[in-house]
């Protein structure tokens, strides 16, 4: 029996090592190319997905349902449109089953913040950056 010296042994390994990292990086191990990169969420999508989530939780009557809009991470305005849209579909499980109210909960949900762009809108007293009101004119603050 012949013994390979240690230095064959080292290569051997060493090559082998060298063949599974550029498979690797190759490719051969990434993920597939039809599956497509990921793209950052807008505040429709954002929106459209929660609605979608916690009208679907009210249905399946969770225990989860009956977090406040805050708890449920909602904005006022996006807890408008999951009170709408859970009433439509509450009829429509009635009509037609859960599967087809689920379907109309994502539907509506998709189409109400897409209109309202998201409804980000938190309270009566929010506005955006560019509608804030800066305080002008008037006395100023006396030093203390």
């Amino acid at each position: 029996m012949t013994r390979r010296p240690k230095t064959t042994t080292a290569r051997t390994a060493y090559a082998a090592a060298l063949a599974v990292c550029v498979l690797a990086l190759s490719g051969g191990c990434g993920r597939a190319p039809e599956e497509p990169a990921p793209r950052a969420s807008s505040p429709a999508d954002i929106c459209a997905n929660l609605v979608s989530y916690w009208v679907k939780e009210a249905l399946k009557g969770s225990k989860w349902a009956g977090l406040d809009w805050e708890q449920k991470g909602l904005s006022n305005e996006q807890y408008g449109i999951h009170d709408e849209v859970l009433l439509l579909a509450r009829a429509e499980e009635r009509r037609a089953g859960r599967e087809a109210a689920f379907a109309l909960a994502d539907r509506e949900s998709r189409r109400r913040c897409e209109d309202a762009k998201g409804a980000t809108g938190s309270s009566e007293n929010w506005r955006p950056p560019s509608e804030q009101r800066v305080p002008t004119g008037g006395p100023s603050p006396s030093p203390s």
